[in-house]
């Protein structure tokens, strides 16, 4: 079986050889390519007539996977599957794994780091600092006894309501599937207006689907305290983003941490959230730890042993 990454996944030149040796070793060759390139002809070029691919968020339309009739198997070294055309894929009898889990620590701890920047306001401050400034009238916020709105209890959800109670919030959860495993915690379940309206602090952990694209909008986000957050490291387009950077303008929202956007950074120079207050980016950055890293691959090559 020809097998190929489109993409480094993380994997390095030491990493790339053992894991070459050992799928020749069971008759596969394996082909990795070392840059990150999303125009759809190179992509096609790159899986020609590969049986398997490996690819992490790297959009794979039906334009792509039509122009690859060998095609059997999608190893995806990501959580969401938002990114393939699932409906493509099943019509054409080809089979599509996720790396599941790999990044529940990492993704858990970015939500946590952006709450907390957005109440110390630590990457402001270091700014200022840089450019000889003082402390002035900065009076930050404390995470212990406030309450967080955890929307979407999956695997990322539970581990984000883990740490937070470690610092003394208090935790109430909405989820479309109630799990026993955040109630066991001596957390609660709660329709998601009266999350909104509760929460100091609402994190999200929800897939983008239909359902939930735009689940925050103009209405729900009018819902919240003036003096609470938003958190998403989930999906960007759970949010809607223009919304959002209205109440944060208008000061009906005190602050946001956004790790993801409608499209993978950069960003436009013009997106609505460059220009709001009290609002800390990062690009798409919480799965990217090196532990995540090492643990996805183990789970991209078990994927490619099951297969």
């Amino acid at each position: 079986m020809k097998i190929v990454a489109v993409e480094p996944l993380g994997i390095n030149a030491e990493r790339e050889e053992e894991i070459k040796a050992m799928l020749k070793l069971e008759g596969h060759d394996f082909v990795l390519f070392h840059d990150r390139v999303e125009e759809l002809d190179v992509l096609v070029q790159r899986i020609g007539d590969a049986e398997m691919v490996m690819v992490s968020n790297i959009p794979l339309p039906a334009g792509v996977l039509s122009c690859c009739p060998k095609l059997k198997f999608l190893n995806v070294a990501f959580t969401g599957l938002d990114h393939i055309d699932m409906d493509f894929c099943r019509e054409r009898g080809i089979k599509v794994r996720n790396a599941s889990s790999y990044a529940t620590e990492a993704v858990a701890e970015l939500a946590v780091a952006l709450m907390l920047d957005v109440y110390r306001k630590v990457s402001e401050l270091d700014g200022k600092i840089r450019n000889c400034g003082v402390r002035g009238a900065f009076l930050g916020f404390e995470l212990k006894g406030k309450t967080v709105g955890i929307v979407g209890t999956g695997a990322i959800g539970l581990r984000t309501a883990e740490i937070l109670k470690a610092f003394g919030c208090e935790v109430v959860g909405w989820s479309r599937t109630e799990r026993s495993e955040f109630t066991d915690m001596g957390f609660s379940y709660v329709g998601l207006d009266e999350l909104m309206a509760s929460s100091d602090i609402i994190s999200l952990h929800v897939p983008l689907t239909p359902e939930t694209y735009h689940l925050i909008d103009e209405r729900c986000l009018s819902l919240c305290k003036k003096s609470a957050i938003l958190v998403n490291t989930a999906r960007g387009n759970v949010v809607d983003m223009d919304a959002l950077a209205a109440a944060l303008k208008a000061g009906n929202l005190h602050g946001a941490g956004i790790d993801v956007f409608e499209k993978e950074p950069p960003i436009p120079e013009n997106h609505p959230l460059v220009s709001s207050p009290n609002c800390v980016l990062t690009p798409h950055v919480g799965y990217a730890t090196r532990e995540a890293f090492d643990s996805r691959i183990g789970i991209i090559l078990d994927n490619i042993s099951k297969f």
